[in-house]
This record gives C-alpha cells, sequence and structure tokens, in this order.
C-alpha cells in the first residue's frame, strides 16, 4: 500500500489567503470545507457585531459544530426540532455571544 504524497492548496477565508496541506485526492473536499467555512465566517461578520476574525472563527466553529451534532446524535439536545427551530436557536447563541463579547470589545 503506497502511501498518498502531500500536496499545496491555496484557499482563501475572508479574503485571506492560506497555504494548506493535503493528501493527494483531498484537495476539493478541503476546497470546500474552506469555502463553507468562509460562507460562515462572512455572514456572521455582515450580519453581527462581532469583530475580529479570531471571535468570528469561534462562532462559526460553535455554528458547525451545532450542525454536525444535529446530524449524529438523535438523543443530543437538538433531536426532534426542525431545521428551522435548530436555526433560531443557533441565532440566539449568536445574540448571547454578541451580548458577551461586546463588552471585551470596548477594551481594544
Amino acid at each position: 500500500m503506497t502511501d498518498k504524497k502531500l500536496i499545496q492548496v491555496d484557499v482563501n477565508i475572508m479574503g485571506q489567503a492560506y497555504k494548506l496541506s493535503c493528501k493527494e485526492g483531498e484537495d476539493r473536499a478541503l476546497r470546500e470545507a474552506a469555502a463553507y467555512l468562509d460562507a460562515k465566517m462572512c455572514a456572521i461578520r455582515d450580519s453581527s457585531r462581532v469583530k475580529g476574525t479570531d471571535r468570528i472563527a469561534v462562532m462559526a466553529a460553535l455554528g458547525m459544530t451545532t450542525e454536525l451534532l444535529a446530524t449524529k446524535s438523535p438523543e443530543g439536545p437538538l433531536s426532534g426540532l426542525s431545521l428551522s427551530e435548530v436555526k433560531q436557536k443557533m441565532t440566539q447563541m449568536h445574540e448571547v455571544m454578541d451580548q458577551a463579547l461586546t463588552p471585551q470589545e470596548n477594551l481594544f
């Protein structure tokens, strides 16, 4: 069995260029993941008061983790909820995080 070699992949996330490595043949999935993350982060940046790429990344990660857990766990906290209800819960989480992060932004 031969190991696939590592290749370099260029992606852009929120206007920032990144050079990432992945195994040969996995570049399409990596580009799709980067595009999905870019869309989530840009949506958060454009629709909220969250400033700073690190905070936007955390918000995106929480939202994406919620999406993942909702699809994986039939007994989880989001089981039995419709997609619109999950989105509503995510919006509520974003609002709580906005309120919590706003005082910190004033420190800088």
